[in-house]
């Protein structure tokens, strides 16, 4: 083991333990992460960032797919789409991507106004932003089914991606029915972008998904565990006619959970900053704050509906402090590399941190 791949794991394993703080106490984010760690068998930020380093290039397509809309309000949720948004900014940085947006109507505005947050150009068109430096797209993607398979193909055909991320998008489950957090069929406020996610891995395009249920696109991967342990998840256990259970049916070849989606999106970030060794690729508190309220006042609700500046029910301080602790630890990993070789030679030694443990 090298000093390179000790601080990958170790560092990693720090993203991923601040993803998945649990200040509610509920215990799903535990719940989630021991399947989907045992899946990845590493830690599941540094796994992402790496296959990201792996394949995309400069000018190279990344689409990205977020957006969820709650009941009662038929509104448009703040998670996923903050991050997403902080995501495309660091592909620009990172390799000079283009990354695109995929969403459902109700995210357009806000993903606009985010755009500017971050200080990228947005455009309406693929075509846009394959011209344009520090730019993202964003395009709506159709909620009738009968309508999505000829939409992903056009898109597909208008910039076949190298990378498809999907942040907290709803996902449909085995009887093709979405739903949301406690088992309600929420199909026909939902964009159908799991079938555009779906053809893009049959294409073998690196795929991942993020998500903090098991309701999203992707989560199908730690399907065993969401039907024993997440409510409303197994057959019969929602609450509509279905009677399928909120489990995806979508299963991504990389996943991230964590308590928040954005949280773990976060991570994924870091660990970029980290494997290209330029902290800027991480956004800061101030942006993070930002972003935030300007998500808020774009019409963004937090899931319990409230128009503030609140992801999951978690506020600007817990955000921002999490956001900050991940720089940290970059900054840390970073600049004392040197100063801590001799430490890390000694407790590679010793044979603590070995393949199999």
């Amino acid at each position: 083991m090298t000093q390179q791949e000790l601080t990958e794991r170790n560092l990693g394993q720090s993203l991923d333990d601040l993803s998945n703080l649990d200040p509610r106490g509920y215990g799903v984010c535990k719940i989630l992460y021991e399947a989907s760690r045992a899946k990845t068998g590493e830690p599941l930020t540094m796994h992402a960032a790496k296959q990201l380093v792996r394949v995309v290039k400069r000018d190279d397509i990344v689409f990205i797919l977020v957006g969820f809309v709650l009941l009662p309000f038929k509104k448009a949720e703040m998670d996923g789409v903050v991050s997403a948004v902080l995501l495309a900014r660091s592909l620009v940085k990172s390799f000079g991507a283009k990354p695109v947006l995929v969403c459902p109507q109700d995210n357009v505005e806000a993903i606009r106004a985010l755009s500017a947050c971050v200080g990228l150009h947005c455009y309406d068109s693929i075509e846009d932003v394959k011209q344009m430096p520090i730019a993202l797209a964003v395009l709506p993607f159709t909620k009738e089914r009968d309508e999505a398979a000829a939409q992903a193909d056009l898109l597909i055909a208008q910039g076949d991606p190298s990378a498809v991320i999907s942040i907290e998008a709803p996902g449909a489950n085995h009887a093709g029915v979405y739903h949301n957090a406690t088992g309600l069929n929420v199909t026909e406020l939902e964009a159908k972008m799991d079938i555009l996610f779906t053809k893009l891995q049959d294409k073998g395009v690196l795929n991942i998904a993020i998500g903090d249920l098991g309701n999203e696109i992707g989560m199908g991967a730690i399907a065993e565990q969401l039907y024993k342990y997440i409510p409303y998840a197994g057959e019969g256990a929602c609450r509509c006619d279905c009677k399928g259970g909120i489990a995806v049916a979508t299963a991504a070849d990389h996943i991230i959970t964590a308590t928040v989606s954005d949280w773990g999106c976060y991570g994924m970030i870091a660990a970029l900053a980290f494997l290209l060794e330029d902290i800027d690729i991480m956004h800061d508190a101030r942006m993070q704050e930002e972003a935030m309220i300007t998500a808020s006042r774009a019409g963004m609700i937090d899931m319990y509906g409230w128009l503030v500046p609140a992801i999951d029910g978690f506020g600007l301080p817990i955000n921002t402090s999490i956001v900050t602790l991940m720089r940290e630890c970059v900054q840390s990993a970073l600049h004392l590399r040197e100063t801590c070789a001799t430490w890390f030679e000694k407790v590679i030694e010793k044979g603590f941190f070995r393949a199999s443990r």
